[in-house]
């Protein structure tokens, strides 16, 4: 859980890094927005070398390699290096984070009462998204400190992680790995994993990684600009947008960790469709509303009910896979939502742009709304007492 408060405090701060990067390097707009794009080529990375780390080393592997990671990243830009610097080291920073996401989802997803498990997992990456941006923020605008002296924060903060995941995972070797997950040997180095072609061939892995890349897109563009529109529409106070911003991935804590239980007791698959209903209601509440306060709570309201949709997407991929696949799909599906988380928010901005901030509105509504009709995509999950290995074997074979 301490690894994931780490992973949203990393994500998170990007935004309120904007300003003082254009200030100190004297950037543009475009030119400091490339800071959102480089980090889904970590998870490129990550779902390239997941397997490979799980198969040598395992899972002390990777809690090795996604901290050290992260400790490259907080490291050079704590030593404020020219841009371009600043851009490699955050690319090899979410590399790290890539490794660690991937694999402790698939991780968490395999375990009994893995709804719980994933919500608690999940809802400590939102209370680092909800702490690191108003950590930050104090730092600078109430210490006036300089932007690289957060990453000094979290290079302590990694450092720790380091420290932790390899003192948990320290008996977790290859050889453990390879028992669990009926593997003898390691992966042909010269060509594509068994994992890695065969995943492709199930249409489960096709509807997740389209899901996530709607769930995090939507994730990415209401955090990234819920603050310029509480600003230019609600004319909300600076201060209120930032809570707005915090309030949101506040809800979304609370929904992971409130809401995991529920989805355990209702299934996951109508659990879900509810959620996304009453996401689609705070949607249109916040819409119709102008009055910042109740915006704010409109807003950490609708974090609450898309809190469980991530987690949940993960739970259904492992229970539609076999296991020995779990690690490279849901790598990849991460992947895919890395991409929406970027690609979807810049669309928005260059959106509201040529038509305004207003468009906002309906962009996430409509980012609901797909996904909604992809989660209902889904095959439906096998009864837990059938062999979901075997199950999914012979559809592929046939």
């Amino acid at each position: 859980m301490y690894s994931f408060v780490v992973l949203g405090m990393l994500a998170s701060t990007l935004g309120v890094m904007v300003p003082p990067l254009e200030s100190y390097y004297g950037l543009s707009d475009v030119r400091v927005s490339s800071v959102f794009l480089v980090w889904p080529a970590g998870y490129l990375g990550a779902a390239c070398l997941n397997g490979g780390v799980h198969a040598r080393f395992g899972q002390r592997g990777v809690a090795a390699v996604g901290p050290l990671f992260h400790v490259v990243l907080a490291a050079a830009a704590a030593s404020h290096p020219p841009f371009p610097a600043v851009l490699a080291a955050l690319a090899l920073g979410s590399l790290g984070t890539g490794v660690l996401d991937g694999s402790f989802c698939a991780w968490a997803g395999g375990m009994g009462s893995a709804n719980v498990v994933q919500g608690f997992l999940h809802g400590s990456y939102s209370a680092g998204a909800a702490v690191g941006p108003f950590l930050a923020g104090t730092m600078f605008s109430v210490g006036g400190m300089p932007w690289y002296a957060w990453y000094y924060v979290l290079l302590g903060a990694s450092i720790l992680e380091a420290i932790a995941l390899l003192f948990a995972f320290r008996t977790e070797d290859s050889a453990k790995y390879h028992a669990a997950h009926s593997q003898a040997a390691l992966p042909n180095t010269q060509s594509p994993s068994p994992a890695t072609a065969t995943m492709f061939k199930h249409p489960a892995t096709w509807i997740c990684a389209a899901y996530f890349l709607a769930c995090v897109g939507t994730e990415n563009a209401v955090s990234g600009w819920i603050v310029v529109f509480m600003t230019r529409v609600n004319h909300a106070s600076a201060y209120l947008a930032s809570l707005s911003s915090s309030g949101f991935w506040i809800g979304q804590a609370l929904g992971r960790l409130a809401l995991g239980p529920v989805t355990e007791k209702l299934g996951v698959r109508p659990a879900t469709i509810i959620y996304l209903l009453a996401a689609l209601f705070f949607e249109v509440l916040f819409a119709s509303a102008r009055v910042p306060l109740f915006s704010t709570a409109a807003i950490a309201l609708l974090g609450f009910c898309l809190g469980p949709l991530f987690p949940n997407g993960v739970f259904t991929l492992t229970r539609l896979l076999p296991r020995e696949l779990h690690v490279a799909a849901i790598s990849f599906v991460v992947l895919i939502g890395q991409v929406g988380g970027a690609l979807l928010p810049f669309a928005l901005g260059a959106l509201a742009e040529t038509l305004g901030i207003e468009v906002f509105q309906v962009v996430v509504f409509a980012q609901l709304v797909a996904t909604l009709l992809i989660w209902l995509a889904f095959p439906r999950l096998p009864p837990a007492s059938v062999n979901r290995e075997d199950r999914v074997e012979e559809t592929v074979t046939q």
